[in-house]
């Protein structure tokens, strides 16, 4: 179904995710809404409100639609708008989810409470998404308040100087389950993170990670996805 979401407008896009249910939350929808996805597509832009990944340079993509708007769901809890909600996105590309996620903590003038850190370990998109954000006058807002925070490093390390973090995104399909982005959760906090299955056929699955307030683990295995993997920057 969820090719059928593709749209000639980025509205057109979020509100056909929203009408077959793809969204359900009015916040993520809105989020979604306010950052025009075709800012983020620099390598195919007449096909940046198709519901499919698109390249991005660097051997990398930018994720289809209707997973982004799954990891906004799903971490939604997590993410309190103004409320100083700390959010962490690895594998930032070309800074598309950043900005939305940024979006919901901050709400959508960039003004509450929030902090959203973009990592990749690719320098050559960091500076592209900090290029992307700032074709925006909110996009613009949120750097120089700094309330948006992109580097360049292995993301698989996360980012511990800036945690710990109430949700956590990855954007790329990681070999393990990184003890150090589960150390990095806040208490409570949330992962969404796509994971090479262990039955050596490739296959690839959310899970979800929750850490409690008592700093207990437990992890759900969700859907079955296909992410370009999470790996050293090329050489």
């Amino acid at each position: 179904m969820a090719w059928r979401c593709s749209g000639r407008t980025n509205a057109e896009l979020i509100q056909n995710l929203y009408t077959r249910g793809l969204i359900t939350s009015p916040l993520v929808r809105d989020a979604m809404s306010s950052v025009d996805r075709a800012h983020y597509c620099p390598s195919s832009p007449n096909a940046a409100y198709e519901d499919s990944p698109q390249p991005i340079g660097f051997g990398a993509t930018i994720s289809a639609p209707h997973m982004h708007a799954s990891a906004c769901e799903s971490l939604l809890p997590f993410m309190p708008e103004g409320k100083g909600a700390k959010v962490l996105d690895i594998g930032s590309g070309s800074g598309y989810l950043t900005h939305v996620l940024a979006n919901i903590v901050c709400g959508a003038d960039g003004k509450g409470d929030g902090k959203v850190v973009g990592i990749d370990h690719i320098k050559g998109l960091t500076d592209m998404a900090r290029q992307n954000m700032q074709r925006s006058k909110e996009g613009r807002l949120l750097l120089e308040t700094g309330k948006v925070e992109l580097i360049t490093g292995d993301g698989r390390k996360g980012y511990a100087e800036g945690g710990p973090y109430h949700a956590i995104h990855v954007g790329a399909a990681a070999k393990e389950m990184h003890q150090s982005l589960i150390e990095q959760l806040e208490r409570p906090g949330r992962m969404f993170i796509p994971v090479e299955d262990e039955d050596g056929w490739g296959s690839q699955w959310i899970w979800v990670v929750d850490k409690d307030k008592d700093g207990k683990v437990s992890r759900k295995k969700d859907m079955g996805v296909r992410y370009v993997p999470l790996t050293d920057a090329p050489t």
